[in-house]
């Protein structure tokens, strides 16, 4: 797999890995247009197949005894390091089913079934625990703090994805995990539930108060939200015209910002910035097919011209 080109002065002379911890899956998913049965999904696979287009990416997720072996392979096509991939054989892999209402504007759950992922306990191969660009995937916020506690790194940068589910049922706990991670990731339904602000930048600033410095808000087709210390930069959403899946969508884009941040090696606020524009081109390929397809058959020329095209919507 060919790894998208950066710009000579902001590519590290050697790249760092990217730690990834979250789920692999089956879907079955129905839309407006189309539908189709066990598929690959999960955040993990989302993430890390984004992740890998910029940097060496490391998966630490959980699968049953009906992981298919093809699976195993489109994540080894990708060159990403799945050491910490246990294989559960006590049951099936963690399956879930949904449906797209009208115009994807609303999302149902139609079933889920945890199988080996309610027992899922992330462990960090020796060979990954010195990390120091690390995404958190949306699992239990119990679950990603014993992660942080594995790290042997004391300079890892730390973003996290959430669902509304643990801000219901563990927000305590999650926001414990918030003052020992740098840069959060939520949409702004996740982001109103719990700041209870309705207004996206008052949500901003109050999310920042509860310890990550650095913010990131998304709405969807409508683009994201940065903030971060002294300022507030916006991004408009790629221009999709084939909607087929949005599913993963949020774990594309967080991946492939984190893929760049440590392709660059660097954290500063610009850096960020080109992430998430590149972020932003990743997500795009992932709604355009059911499953991780789109995205993994997009190619780094495809994502390189989608910069591009963003660029020059954005530019005076």
């Amino acid at each position: 797999m060919q790894r998208v080109k950066l710009n000579e002065s902001a590519a590290a002379a050697e790249p760092q890995p990217v730690l990834i911890v979250g789920s692999v899956g089956y879907d079955d998913i129905e839309t407006p247009f189309n539908k189709d049965t066990r598929i690959l999904g999960g955040s993990a696979s989302y993430a890390c197949l984004a992740s890998s287009y910029f940097a060496p990416t490391r998966m630490v997720a959980v699968v049953g005894n009906d992981f298919e072996p093809s699976d195993r392979a489109r994540l080894d096509d990708h060159g990403i390091d799945t050491a910490g991939l246990q294989v559960d054989e006590s049951g099936p892999t963690f399956t879930w089913s949904g449906k797209y209402l009208e115009n994807f504007n609303e999302r149902e759950t139609l079933d889920i079934q945890l199988n080996v992922f309610e027992k899922f306990e992330p462990v960090l191969p020796a060979s990954q625990k010195d990390s120091r660009y690390v995404l958190l995937g949306n699992i239990h916020p119990g679950l990603q703090s014993h992660v942080l506690d594995q790290l042997d790194s004391d300079d890892a940068f730390v973003a996290v994805d959430t669902i509304d589910l643990w801000i219901t049922i563990a927000k305590p706990e999650f926001l414990d995990l918030l003052k020992r991670v740098d840069f959060l990731v939520i949409n702004d339904s996740e982001s109103e539930l719990l700041t209870g602000e309705s207004n996206i930048i008052k949500a901003g600033a109050a999310l920042r108060a509860l310890g990550p410095d650095k913010v990131v808000i998304k709405k969807g087709a409508h683009g994201a939200y940065f903030f971060y210390e002294g300022g507030l930069f916006a991004l408009p959403a790629y221009p999709v015209t084939e909607l087929r899946d949005p599913t993963g969508a949020g774990d594309t884009f967080l991946g492939a910002v984190m893929g760049y941040l440590a392709a660059c090696d660097k954290r500063d606020i610009p850096t960020i910035k080109q992430a998430l524009l590149y972020g932003t081109a990743v997500a795009s390929l992932t709604v355009e097919a059911f499953s991780c397809n789109r995205l993994e058959s997009g190619g780094a020329e495809t994502i390189e011209k989608r910069v591009e095209e963003l660029r020059a919507m954005i530019s005076l």
